[in-house]
């Protein structure tokens, strides 16, 4: 509990004395020690087996005592210790707050038996040395306070640094869809999330992202909770959704708190549903065009995903539909299927499209007609309409 500083030899033979004789009772002290930790809180008990505890305790007082009275320049065991409890409570997790008062209070156990020890026996002339020494000892049970917190923290960051990687791996491995023996056990225990539940998966390009604030931090909702990961090229989140929670409801909220684009699976119905759920949610965001901030859902995606999902079909799909096309001027090429386009999104309103591109509506009819002649289509037959649609879905995501 101690340090070292100047002393006279009989100053040193007084310090000597106190604490031989105080070492001999060293086991009575630790029992009364751990008596006082116990009645101050039960945490010590709960959290490291009472033999354990004891010999830690003993340990420490033991290496405190002999250091008051160790020869100067010698090495500070004390402070060794110190470092050693520290980083030893914070791999056994017993509050920091808990091991910093054990340490006063069994300092303040020692220097109550030191001045006890002085005055017994008629041997008054011990204690002006050992007032004098006082703040010497006491400036030592500091520098182990703060060398034990030390310890202690920087355990503490190392043990959450590896926990953290382990609770990624557990994750990583749900979202690539390994079916590991009690992979989806461990990772329920470990992330805090129900084995069976409603989630969905959200995939967001890392290049999209306007924002340096945590999107953990952006996003929060009452019956929504995010585990997010950081990949490579994007960002995965799994939203576990309770029962009153539908993607109408998150697709809102991610599109209030983040910018797009984006891709939302479907619901699923566990953990071990995620890696499909991934798959879901990327296909979903490959249904954007290259320029969009929309954060899309998959079930309002499916025939553009049916597309996006087969790259080879949807250039023979581009090239059978709209191949007629390919010799005109791309100028005029361009007028025609954002005409398309336009009369799509507008439901078929030629009215309305043509406010959007701001024609007449015969320009539109007549734009219309032409693209018909050209494919060869007849936008009011259902299938040709169909094929129409895809093909330039597939025409707009090739770029």
């Amino acid at each position: 509990m101690g340090a070292h500083g100047p002393r006279t030899k009989q100053d040193w033979k007084v310090l000597a004395d106190a604490c031989g004789a105080l070492l001999v009772r060293v086991p009575d002290l630790v029992d009364e020690h751990l008596r006082q930790l116990d009645a101050h809180s039960p945490t010590y008990e709960h959290v490291i087996p009472y033999e354990q505890h004891w010999q830690q305790a003993e340990a420490a007082m033991r290496i405190g005592i002999e250091s008051i009275c160790a020869p100067k320049h010698t090495p500070r065991r004390d402070l060794e210790h110190a470092a050693w409890m520290g980083r030893r409570s914070a791999q056994q997790g017993l509050p920091l707050n808990l091991l910093v008062h054990a340490y006063r209070q069994g300092g303040r156990l020692v220097w109550d038996e030191l001045l006890t020890e002085a005055q017994g026996g008629g041997r008054q002339e011990r204690l002006p040395v050992l007032m004098q020494a006082a703040s010497m000892v006491w400036s030592a049970v500091n520098d182990q306070e703060d060398t034990l917190s030390e310890a202690y923290r920087a355990t503490e960051l190392e043990l959450r640094r590896r926990t953290d990687e382990r609770l990624q791996a557990l994750l990583d491995a749900l979202l690539d869809g390994q079916n590991a023996p009690e992979l989806t056990s461990r990772a329920a225990a470990g992330l805090d999330l129900p084995e069976q539940g409603r989630y969905a998966v959200v995939v967001l390009p890392l290049d999209r992202r306007d924002s340096s604030e945590p999107l953990h931090r952006l996003i929060r909702a009452t019956g929504v909770r995010f585990v997010w990961r950081m990949r490579a090229d994007c960002e995965l989140g799994v939203a576990a959704l309770e029962a009153s929670v539908g993607l109408d409801a998150l697709s809102g909220l991610l599109e209030a708190g983040c910018t797009g684009p984006g891709g939302i699976s479907p619901v699923v119905g566990g953990l071990a549903e995620l890696g499909r759920a991934r798959r879901l949610a990327e296909l979903a965001l490959r249904t954007c065009a290259p320029d969009s901030t929309e954060i899309v859902r998959l079930d309002r995606r499916v025939p553009t995903a049916l597309v996006v999902g087969q790259p080879e079909l949807a250039g023979r799909l581009v090239q059978g539909v709209f191949g007629p096309l390919m010799s005109l001027d791309p100028a005029d090429r361009a007028v025609l299927l954002e005409t398309l386009d336009a009369w799509l999104e507008c439901e078929g309103s030629a009215g309305r499209a043509a406010g959007r591109l701001y024609c007449h509506r015969n320009t539109v009819f007549n734009r219309l007609r032409r693209l018909e002649q050209l494919t060869g289509r007849d936008l009011s037959r259902p299938r040709d309409l169909t094929e129409m649609t895809l093909a330039l879905d597939a025409h707009r995501l090739a770029g």
